[in-house]
């Protein structure tokens, strides 16, 4: 077992990584107090492969528990889901001394924890993240909410969770597409903060797809430190330090947007918005081209996409002023200046960003 902490003060927590911890989960809630009654919120497919396992070790711990279920698919992530999830959660008499468990991917967890950030003003929550994205990202930092129409993400709230339980056997259950598609942000981990890490992943990228279990699980462990550490600094983003999070988000969440989330991954995007990122970076005189090749080659052996198609150029350069890092209608990129550091800025020439678009473009 290895336990990293998001130093948060009060709000401080534990990320645990355990494989076949999820069977243990009610064990490791022991000393939270976190209330007699919870509902586990997932969706259909994660609730018959995981939920029995989860609902005995929460049961033989004493809670009651009920399972909560919204279906799959981005087109749900929306405020009508968490609103249904309301009246459902109101039905099973949960109060405010109950708790949430967020059992599934990303989209589980964010929807799940923004359910629980405002339903009577907020309960308490717990992330057991079951994708490879989740565990290294989307579990961990608080941040929870919807879609609207124009954005992803665009409602939401900061929530931190009481505890993040993370099982890397789960990660067998996953399809070879989603399981690249979550490496995605595994690799941004190397790209912003950890050019050693970037090295490891070079060398180790088979392993971790044929799910090795010393390397899957020293991926996750050191994604979530990078990620704990950036989160404890600037929780709320107000330093622009957590920004570098979303280093190939920029991109990535407004080619989701008008594909309406069915032709790409979320980590298929992010692979995209990550080359964007380091060719523009390279363009703009920041990033070394050596570098910025090892980047694309690095996403290219996992099998990652490095280009999109079908999608208007200056469609996804509006779309993109609807990201939550835009001020005053400018648009902000994460961009590189070697592996291992990256930087915040609103300065990209929007023919630069228009001419490395339609080069990654494919008609």
């Amino acid at each position: 077992m290895e336990k990293i902490t998001v130093s948060l003060g009060e709000r401080s927590y534990d990320i645990i990584i355990e494989a076949g911890g999820i069977a243990r989960l009610g064990a490791f809630l022991g000393g939270l107090r976190l209330g007699a009654k919870c509902a586990i919120i997932t969706d259909p497919r994660v609730k018959d492969l995981c939920g029995p396992l989860v609902t005995n070790s929460l049961a033989d711990a004493g809670l009651r528990v009920d399972v909560v279920t919204f279906p799959e698919g981005e087109e749900n992530k929306t405020l009508a889901t968490v609103e249904r999830l309301y009246h459902e959660m109101l039905s099973l008499g949960l109060d405010r001394k109950s708790f949430v468990v967020a059992l599934g991917g990303g989209l589980v967890g964010d929807v799940a924890g923004f359910a629980a950030a405002t339903y009577m003003r907020g309960i308490r929550f717990v992330q057991v993240p079951t994708t490879l994205l989740a565990q290294v990202d989307a579990s961990v930092g608080g941040k929870v909410g919807v879609n609207l129409p124009e954005g992803k993400n665009l409602v939401g709230s900061f929530h931190q969770p009481s505890l993040v339980l993370i099982d890397p056997d789960v990660l067998r259950t996953l399809d070879g597409r989603d399981l690249k598609a979550g490496f995605a942000e595994v690799i941004k981990y190397g790209i912003i903060r950890d050019a050693d890490f970037f090295s490891f992943l070079e060398e180790n990228w088979e392993a971790i797809l044929s799910l090795e279990p010393s390397a899957v699980e020293k991926a996750i462990a050191i994604s979530c430190r990078i990620k704990a550490a950036v989160v404890a600094e600037d929780e709320r983003e107000e330093s622009g330090l957590r920004a570098i999070l979303n280093f190939g988000h920029t991109v990535a969440h407004a080619i989701e947007a008008l594909s309406d989330y069915r032709t790409y991954r979320h980590g298929e995007a992010v692979a995209i918005g990550m080359a964007v990122a380091a060719e523009i970076s390279e363009r703009l005189g920041h990033l070394p081209k050596g570098d910025a090749d090892r980047i694309e080659s690095l996403l290219k052996s996992v099998g990652l996409p490095v280009t999109f198609s079908g999608l208007d150029i200056g469609q996804l350069v509006s779309r993109m002023r609807f990201d939550k890092k835009a001020v005053r209608d400018k648009i902000r990129f994460v961009l590189a200046k070697k592996v291992g550091e990256v930087f915040l800025t609103d300065d990209v020439p929007l023919d630069t960003l228009s001419q490395v678009l339609r080069k990654r473009s494919e008609r």
